[in-house]
């Protein structure tokens, strides 16, 4: 079992798992090409504008994160951007990465939102496989994030 726990972004157990999450990134990203991760500004994953999530597992170990924040409205309306999507890597296969992406779309379509949106970079092949199979498909980038190789959309209204 598993828990999706809603903190600050400001939090320092968000941060810690932020701090993981840029770090493996950093690690893996193709060499010659330089990551550059920014910690979230807190105030746009206060609801209804957005939240952040911990997963945390039966021990009580913050084990994952991710959030979802209102971004400029798209052509059908409101649309949310999911961030930070991760779990550790030790506890991946267990199904959390969806039930947290699954907990967060409901949370968007909660607060009216048209579309979910993301970026992602085309190394992370899991999350590109968990993103198809969880119904999102490659849009036409949305922003201008350095990190990012691939944009996806998923309709949600």
């Amino acid at each position: 079992m598993v828990l999706l726990e809603p903190v600050s972004a400001a939090d320092p157990r968000a941060r810690t798992m932020l701090a993981a999450y840029f770090q493996m990134r950093g690690e893996a990203f193709p060499t010659g090409q330089t990551y550059r991760p920014v910690f979230p500004d807190a105030s746009v994953f206060t609801p209804p504008a957005g939240v952040f999530l911990m997963v945390v597992d039966d021990d009580g170990n913050d084990v994952g994160c991710g959030g979802i924040r209102r971004i400029d409205a798209g052509e059908r309306g409101p649309r949310y951007e999911v961030k930070h999507l991760y779990v550790d890597p030790s506890t991946r296969g267990r199904g959390w990465g969806r039930l947290l992406l699954e907990d967060l779309e409901s949370r968007a379509r909660q607060w009216g939102a048209a579309d979910l949106v993301l970026d992602t970079h085309h190394t992370l092949e899991a999350a590109g496989a968990l993103y198809a199979r969880s119904g999102f498909s490659p849009i036409e980038p949305y922003n201008d994030n350095p990190n990012a190789t691939r944009w996806y959309g998923k309709t949600l209204r």
